[in-house]
């Protein structure tokens, strides 16, 4: 099980305490993006872990890493992340870093999953595209809104633009929405506050992977609504 982080603590960053409760919840490995800068405290903590990742293309020098492998049931799962560059923070090529990377982890395991922090989704899609046939599964985060375009690609690539959000339903994108109107009507606003009543949500995609070949044998999207 693999989860992207970067909100988890209070809806900014991640903290170790936050993710040492989604590894005992049973998360495997955390992935990343532009949030898990927040919390500079636990920005040390990104260099001391080989369970959680940043996007790989970070300039080099920045804390943590951007792969690594997790082993599940005696199977060694590669994982990636990189972030897009259209609408989002200054960083290098994810598509060059992301062939450079892949090409390191296919050495190790052909069972290679990708997280593709990004705004547009023609970004995370040409990036399936660019890796497909050399990674298990391609998905898209940050957009906090789950797509309904899940699919296997031609070279066995398993794919969906974006994950979606776990946490609450009601508010915008998980943040308070008075708040957030605030800011669109008036062109400023206060920090954004976490919407912290009312129903919650989960959102995932399970893919079934050959673990011999690599290739994506199925993928399903999981969009759990009006949870107490």
């Amino acid at each position: 099980m693999i989860a992207n982080g970067e909100n988890a603590a209070g809806g900014f960053g991640l903290t170790s305490q936050t993710a040492d409760e989604m590894f005992a919840a049973g998360v495997d490995f955390i992935t990343s993006g532009n949030h898990i800068w927040d919390k500079r405290e636990f920005r040390n903590a990104l260099d001391e872990t080989d369970r959680i990742i940043r996007p790989a293309n970070y300039p080099p020098g920045s804390p943590g890493r951007g792969s690594g492998i997790v082993q599940v049931d005696g199977v060694s799962v590669g994982v990636l992340n990189v972030m897009g560059r259209v609408f989002m923070p200054t960083v290098d090529d994810p598509f060059r870093v992301a062939r450079e990377m892949v090409d390191m982890l296919r050495h190790q395991t052909p069972v290679i999953v990708v997280d593709v922090h990004a705004e547009a989704t023609s970004e995370k899609m040409a990036m399936a595209r660019f890796l497909d046939g050399q990674v298990s599964f391609v998905y898209g985060s940050h957009t906090h809104v789950q797509t309904a375009d899940e699919q296997i690609l031609t070279g066995g690539t398993a794919y969906i633009t974006d994950v979606g959000m776990t946490g609450p339903s009601d508010g915008v994108i998980g943040m308070e929405t008075a708040g957030v109107l605030q800011r669109f009507t008036q062109a400023y606003g206060e920090r954004f506050s976490v919407q912290k009543t009312g129903p919650r949500q989960f959102c995932a995609v399970l893919a079934t992977v050959e673990v011999a070949s690599g290739r994506a044998l199925d993928v399903k999207r999981i969009n759990l609504r009006g949870l107490a």
